[in-house]
């Protein structure tokens, strides 16, 4: 019974380990869902692949989420539940009657979409703040009293005219839209509009761009090494994208190749003599 049980758990670590390729939706502890197309653990985190090919995804940690669900209109795949039996870590249509009542639920990347498309930046960049500020929790608090998402201070709250700052949707604008005013107000220095989020506008003024705290500047890093992982995986995928493209068009045209030398050489002679 021992040695099974031990095989078991192996076999259903292997299944958890393998990543999930199907349409669903992420249900958070705090009611956020995150609608995906596929999903990896990475070590403590869950990665959300928002886009087929892998160039855009959330990172949130596993134990911040509670459930998946199939996507609306997704078929629903079976599911392997975890040794615990606890939660299920693959993809299933969980209802009221699987436990989970009914409860208004927000899609976090329709937020974060919409607030940056208004306020013009880069949805990647507002996740990767989100990612490092709060953890996606709509009802942290830190030890200053910053509440929400992007972790608003109640003044910064109020200014930016955010009445309940535990209303994701709101928080996510407000975050969005004094962002987007940082980076203004720095002519667009990512670092320094990062810095001032963190610290204040005042302590960046006053050295001159970051401040010398050791939260400040691991918090920027954080950030821009964040951000630059998703450009990065876009890039290769876009890379990708083009190699085959190209090579695709290479195999439907393989006898112009032939052609193509010839007329290079001709080009080539009639250039050097003309020289």
């Amino acid at each position: 019974m021992l040695k099974f049980n031990i095989i078991r758990g192996l076999m259903l670590a292997a299944l958890m380990a393998v990543p999930c390729f199907a349409d669903e939706v992420a249900v958070l502890k705090n009611g956020f869902t995150i609608e995906h197309q596929w999903r990896e653990v990475v070590g403590d985190v869950t990665r959300l692949y928002t886009s087929a090919d892998g160039s855009n995804f959330i990172d949130v940690p596993t134990d911040d989420i509670e459930h998946f669900e199939a996507a609306p209109d997704a078929p629903v795949p079976v599911v392997a539940m975890s040794p615990a039996g606890s939660r299920p870590s693959g993809s299933a249509k969980l209802s009221s009657a699987s436990g989970f009542p009914g409860r208004p639920k927000t899609d976090l990347s329709q937020v974060v979409n919409e607030a940056s498309g208004r306020y013009r930046l880069d949805p990647d960049l507002v996740n990767s703040v989100i990612q490092a500020e709060s953890a996606f929790n709509a009802r942290a608090v830190s030890p200053k009293g910053a509440r929400g998402l992007m972790q608003l201070m109640p003044g910064t709250a109020s200014q930016l005219g955010v009445p309940n700052a535990f209303d994701p949707q709101a928080n996510v604008e407000g975050g969005t839209r004094y962002l987007r005013e940082l980076l203004e107000r720095y002519n667009f220095d990512l670092v320094k509009a990062l810095a001032a989020y963190n610290a204040g506008p005042q302590r960046v003024e006053r050295f001159g761009g970051v401040p010398p705290y050791r939260e400040t500047r691991a918090y920027v890093a954080k950030i821009v090494r964040d951000f630059n992982k998703k450009k990065a995986a876009q890039e290769k995928a876009a890379s990708a994208k083009n190699s085959a493209r190209a090579k695709s068009v290479g195999t439907k045209k393989s006898s112009a190749p032939a052609k193509a030398s010839v007329n290079s050489v001709a080009q080539a002679k009639t250039s050097g003599a003309s020289e």
